[in-house]
């Protein structure tokens, strides 16, 4: 058998997630599974089985990996594409099997394997597979210095706002009398320990953040905001529109 592929995809589950393969089954020495460190769910199944088991012709076996995919849908979606079949022995909900025979380019076999790991991740650890993401967060200039924040220093600590982690994009827009987006950072580190409480503000945790770019006061301002964008209020840490993201890109 071809093991190239086999050997391939242990090298790159190892070296991206830091796992190993495990053969769990003395009767069975070429089956190996990948699993998670927190909840141990299986994303992946490297076996062996003969080609005609998958009615494929010849009678030598095959390398095939077995994944776990979003929904039956998208498995069945999957399993009509040349290399790809329903996932054998686990073939109930969404598991596909996927050739290792060099049928399936091996770029296509990691994103596969990349999908069956956020998929059978734990919440906690899906939370910290998630893309990086925009936020539009707000500052106010009579608790904190923010127009001249980044003179001194590219990095500061900031209130950490629910949902943001590290490696996400934040805009910080400041209040009146500027009313207008200044900065654009990137948040290098979150869950710094912190306690403040004054006057309604209350802080429990500070995220790092690095200046990427400054914006001309007025640039974005609260009316180009509204007016343009449909942004009516930033009274914390929300989303932004796919055109302001475009524009502040430019």
């Amino acid at each position: 058998m071809d093991t190239s592929q086999r050997e391939e995809l242990i090298r790159y589950v190892r070296k991206k997630y830091k796992r190993e393969i495990e053969f769990l089954w003395p009767r069975y020495p070429n089956y190996g599974i990948f699993r998670h460190e927190d909840n141990e769910k299986w994303f992946a199944l490297v076996m062996d089985l003969p080609r005609e088991k998958l009615g494929l012709a010849g009678q030598e076996s095959v390398y095939l990996v077995n994944l776990k995919m979003e929904s039956p849908l998208m498995a069945d979606l999957l399993s009509q594409e040349e290399g790809i079949f329903p996932g054998y022995h686990i073939s109930r909900g969404s598991w596909i099997s996927v050739l290792l025979d060099g049928t399936v380019e091996i770029e296509r076999i990691r994103s596969l394997v990349d999908l069956s790991y956020r998929v059978t991740a734990s919440a906690r650890e899906k939370k910290a597979l998630r893309p990086a993401k925009e936020w539009l967060i707000p500052s106010n200039p009579q608790y904190f210095d923010i127009v001249h924040a980044f003179d001194e220093a590219k990095e500061i600590n900031w209130k950490q706002g629910s949902g943001i982690k590290k490696g996400d994009i934040v805009f910080l827009y400041v209040g009146a009398p500027v009313s207008s987006i200044l900065y654009k950072c990137r948040v290098t580190e979150t869950d710094i320990p912190y306690r403040f409480s004054r006057e309604g503000l209350s802080i429990r945790s500070l995220m790092r953040i690095r200046l990427l770019k400054r914006y001309a006061p007025g640039r974005f301002s609260f009316e180009k905001l509204k007016t343009h964008y449909g942004v009516g209020a930033v009274r914390g840490p929300r989303g932004i529109p796919e055109e302001l993201s475009e524009d502040l890109k430019r």
